[in-house]
Order: structure tokens, then sequence, then C-alpha cells
């Protein structure tokens, strides 16, 4: 069974109360883009994600706001500010990278919440019968296009009944298969 590969770019998860530090108080996200997992959406806001080298302008807030701040970079994002992000699934930020956030009305210093997404599967529970998979099983993917045909391994399944079956990557690993829009397990 065929599967989609998205590109996950670099962007910002953010609680209300850092939302309110940045944009005012009250402000509520405004939705750009809905994503292929139901009720994610790209939002039109946009922050600076500040390291100890540089800036990053212009990076997206993905909505809705969420109980931890997270901030998702690749591995070449993250080392071009110096923040040093280890590879983490998502919502597992002890002990991260640190940054500052900046909006049009504030910063938010986070001590911790830097990661380099780990590559992983979205996988509806149905899906995952067919797949003959189960949560948080590691498996091995063939995507890529002509040329740059590559099997990414260590990929992390994860079953939820809200998901929409999606492999996701960073901007990293799409560059390295071309922007693959498809996978398959194969191990």
């Amino acid at each position: 069974m065929k599967f989609l590969v998205e590109t996950s770019a670099r962007h910002v998860h953010v609680t209300q109360d850092a939302l309110e530090t940045l944009f005012g108080k009250g402000y509520q996200l405004t939705v750009k883009k809905e994503l292929s997992q139901p009720g994610q959406y790209a939002s039109n806001e946009r922050v600076t994600v500040v390291g100890p080298k540089k800036e990053m302008p212009n990076v997206s807030i993905l909505g809705p706001c969420r109980s931890a701040n997270q901030v998702e970079l690749s591995a070449t994002d993250a080392r071009s500010i110096g923040i040093a992000a280890p590879v983490r699934e998502s919502g597992d930020i002890a002990g991260s990278g640190a940054c500052k956030l900046v909006g049009p009305c504030g910063e938010v210093e986070l001590a911790e919440g830097v990661i380099v997404a780990k590559r992983h599967i979205h996988v509806t529970p149905e899906d995952a019968e067919k797949l003959g998979v189960k949560d948080k099983q590691i498996v091995k993917v063939a995507c890529g296009r002509e040329g740059r045909k590559l099997i990414f391994d260590d990929v992390v399944i994860r079953v939820h009944r809200n998901f929409a079956t999606a492999m996701h990557i960073d901007t990293d690993e799409s560059n390295a298969c071309l922007g693959a829009s498809e996978g398959e397990i194969v191990e």
C-alpha cells in the first residue's frame, strides 16, 4: 500500500499565552491553509526564530494552539542559526534546544522546545491494519523520484483515529529524494 509523503517545512507551535505575548491580548490564529491532518492548519501569522548565531524570519505558526511551545526545524536550519536541536518525536521537548520567538507585539524565550522532527507516518487504525503496523513501530520506507530514490530507515509509526495517513519528512530529507510524493513500507 502506497501513501502520501509530505514535506513538513520549518514551523512553530505555540500556546495561547505565547500567542498573546507575541501578537497581543486575546489574539486568535487565522487560517491560511488547511493541512492534511484533520483540524490542523497553517496560519497567516509568522514569527522570527532567534538563535545564538542569527535570526530566521517569517516562520509559520501552525494551529490550533497547543499545550506546549515547540519549534520544528530541519537540521540545516538549526545549525545555521546556532541551535543544538535533537531529533525527536513531536511533543518530546524535554531538554531540547532553546531559542527566542519574536512577534509584532512581544518576545517569548524558550528554554527548550526546538527539535528536528523524527520522520514519521501518521496512520489511521484502519490503514495500520492494512499495512500490518502498530503504534510506535519503526519501519523503513522507500520513496523518491528518478535519480534520487532512497529508503528512509528509522521511521516511526503513529496510529490514531484522528489522523489521516501520511508520512512527514523535513526539508533536508525532502531535498534528498527530490520531493517524494508517495512512499511504501519495505521493512
